[in-house]
This record gives C-alpha cells, structure tokens and sequence, in this order.
C-alpha cells in the first residue's frame, strides 16, 4: 500500500533532480518498449513515436476548447475524423475526437439517451450490449440513467442473437455490438444486431475501439474481416480509438455518427452564462490539443502504406503467437479470434498461476474470468520475440503442471473468480482503488 503524505515542498527541486526521480520511479514499471506487456500500450516503432512526440509536444499548451482561437485544430480533428470515417464506410459520416474510447462511448450512449428522449419520449431507457462489451457502457448507463441489459453469448464467443432479440423491449434505445470485443477478440454478427435496430427503429453502435484502425486494413490484406461498419445498413455511431492500432499518441478516439442531426445530440449548449455562450462537443471542457495534432500527424505520416505495413506485421505476428499457444497441449484459445487480439485457458493447469510464472520471467499478461483465461494483445514490437514468448509460456505451462506454486496473484483471482457474492468482489475492488 502506498501511504499519501507528501505535502507541497518548501523549495523546489532542481529540473536534473525532478527527471531523475521520474526515471527511478518508472524502473520498476512494465517494461513495454522491450515488448513485454500485451495491453495498455500501442508501440509501432521508433519513428512513429517520434512523430507522435514531436506533433504532441508542437501543441503541448494549446486548448480545442476554442476552435476561433486555434483554427489550426480544428482543421486536424475535422480531417481526422473525415479520413476515420473513409476507413469505416462511409465518407460522409460525421464525428468528433475524444480523449479516449471511454468517452466516444460515454457520448454514444448519450447521444441515443438525448435523441430517444426528444423523437420517441423514452424516459426509463434501456441499452442492450453483449456480456463481453467494455464496462465503459457500464459506466456510461451509470452516468446517464440507461439500464444496461446484457445478453449471454453463444457457443462463438459473439453476441446470441436470439438473446438480443429477447431483450429488446420499447424501453430500448441502443443496441450494440463490438468489432471486435476485447476478452476474445471476435466480432459479433453486427449486420444482424443493425437489422434489429432497423427493425425497432431504435440506434445501433459498433464499438470499434478496439479494432476501427486494423480491420479496415486486414481486409485489404485479403482477411476473411465481416461487415462491421457503416456500409452496414442500420449501423448509426462507432466509436474508433486512434492512439490504439490508429497509432496516435494518448488520449486520442473518434467518434462517428451517420448523420449531422444524430451528432447534435452529442452538444451541450448553455445561452446564459455571464462568461458568454458556451458550446461543448464533448465530455471535457479544456481539450488537450496535443493528442489532436499528433492523431493528425501520424496519419499523415503513415498513410495507406504505412498502416497497411503495419498490420501486416501485428497479423503475422499474431498469428505465429497464436500457432504457438495451440501447439502447447495444455492450453487453448477461446473463439475465433478475428485479428491481434485473443485469450486462452486451460482445462488442466491454472492459468493465472501460469501468468504468475510469466510475471517471474519478465513478462506482463491480463488475467480474465468467466472463464479463468490469460489475454494478449499483440503489436509490432513483439515481432522478434515469438520464440521467446511461446518458449517461455511452455515452460511456465510446464513448471505449474509438476506443481510449482508462486506468491502472485492467482490465489486472489481464484478465489475472487469462483466468489458467488459478486457485491462482495465488488467491495474488495473498491477497497483495493481506495489505498490508492
């Protein structure tokens, strides 16, 4: 646990003394430049950060609150957004920049909480989303007064559509499905659920966070990719992260709808204010400009190409890991995973020990439930590192099959997976959250 009882020094520190506590701070942190974590961090190489930093820190001071003030973001985000929704079918289609893709989802949801308000007076509104969506939809309803029902998933690991279909009542708003959703890595059937929305003439948003900037490009690369995007009739808003595999600086997202009139749902505007009119696109009052110009700038420095030779590496790769982990007996991987994104599990060895002995050597994997399962996220900097991930993932297997137990954290998510009081685990996050 970490005791907070720094207080404001008296005198300051010198710049050299400040930059030096930062790097031995960071030392003990996931090592993501040498490849070793499979999340949170989306590296595509020395040059790109390079053009990531340099735009970033060209617009380090300036705000987008106010585009009369910095015309010049404006411009970056309206041809971020114009060349995100060329990628997703639809030119047209209209948008704006997030800080992330929890906010393009908090403003999915309450777009569609504003428009059925206003065209169909739904007052009790209700969403319904796949189990595997991002809990920001959770936090989403939370915020704004939706029911979030979630549908079970069937035996692909996608949304059952009949489930869905079920759960739709005249309460409902949104439907949504996930390009694909992160536990697994597939794509739920979305020219089903856009079907349904048009059939209830309710809204359905894609959450292609996750996927908005590698799949458009692996169908280039000739992957089988499904229909995920607005050239799917019924499609209304998507949500795509470009400081994902967009590789743009954080916090960086998009998020689209089909239609100007949709978007304006979005706004929040207040008249009266002494300070003067006040228009807000978005979640944040100051918006960073950093991330908007370097979004912008690694596009352009990518282009087609760049993204199309990006992903290629990530798929191959991808794909060399995931032949690794189905030649280890013990292990399998659930579903079908669509693109750079997957978990495995395992009916003989516990897997989150196995995780522990990764952790040991080096490595840093997300551990999942329902069912105890390990998850990987793969990105061009774990390109020379196949051998040694499998390697070392088969001896990890190995060492908890003969017995070996560790002081990591498979005992916690053991027991915490299999807890039937959820409001309990529930309590215990919270009082973990709470020493921070």
């Amino acid at each position: 646990m970490y005791i907070v009882n720094m207080r404001l020094p008296p005198v300051g520190s010198t710049q050299n003394a400040v930059f030096s506590s930062l790097d031995e701070a960071r030392s003990g942190d996931a090592q993501w430049k040498r490849g070793r974590t499979f999340s949170l961090v989306y590296a595509a190489g020395d040059d790109v950060a390079d053009v990531q930093q340099g735009a970033f820190f060209r617009y380090f001071s300036e705000n987008a609150l106010n585009p009369m003030a910095f015309p010049s973001l404006r411009r970056f985000e309206t041809d971020v957004v114009a060349m995100t929704a060329s990628l997703l079918g639809d030119e047209s289609a209209v948008g704006s920049m997030t800080s992330g893709g929890t906010e393009s989802i908090l403003m999915a949801v309450k777009t569609a909480r504003d428009w059925a308000r206003k065209e169909r007076g739904v007052r009790d509104p209700e969403m319904v989303v796949p189990e595997s969506v991002h809990p920001a939809f959770e936090k989403a309803g939370h915020y704004f007064g939706v029911r979030v029902v979630h549908v079970k998933l069937d035996a692909t690991l996608r949304a059952d559509m009949n489930a869905m279909r079920e759960a739709v009542s005249d309460r409902t708003i949104l439907v949504v499905g996930s390009a694909p959703a992160y536990p697994h890595g597939v794509i739920d059937p979305i020219e089903d659920i856009a079907a349904l929305a048009r059939e209830r003439g309710i809204l359905c948003h894609v959450d292609a966070c996750l996927g908005g900037f590698l799949l458009p490009f692996a169908k280039k690369l000739g992957r089988p990719v499904p229909s995920f995007d607005f050239s799917v009739p019924g499609v209304t808003s998507m949500s795509a992260d470009a400081h994902k595999y967009g590789w743009a600086a954080k916090g960086a997202s998009v998020i689209l709808y089909r239609t100007r009139e949709l978007r304006r749902h979005q706004y929040v505007v207040y008249t009266d204010w002494p300070g003067g009119l006040y228009g807000s696109p978005s979640a944040p009052g100051t918006r960073p400009g950093g991330p908007i110009a370097a979004a912008w700038a690694v596009m352009r420095y990518l282009g087609e190409e760049g993204y199309l030779r990006l992903a290629k590496k990530t798929l191959d790769t991808s794909d060399a890991i995931l032949a690794g982990i189905r030649s280890i007996p013990e292990l399998r991987v659930l579903g079908e995973p669509m693109m750079s994104v997957f978990a495995f599990a395992s009916d003989e060895v516990d897997v989150y020990a196995v995780a522990d002995v990764m952790q040991q050597r080096g490595w840093y994997i997300d551990r999942q439930q329902r069912p105890a399962s390990l998850h990987m996220m793969i990105t061009p900097a774990h390109a020379d590192l196949v051998e040694e991930i499998v390697g070392d993932l088969r001896a990890a297997v190995a060492t908890v099959k003969n017995g070996a137990t560790s002081e990591g954290a498979a005992a916690m998510y053991g027991m915490l997976g299999k807890m039937p009081d959820r409001h309990a685990v529930e309590d215990f996050v919270l009082d973990m959250m709470d020493q921070w």
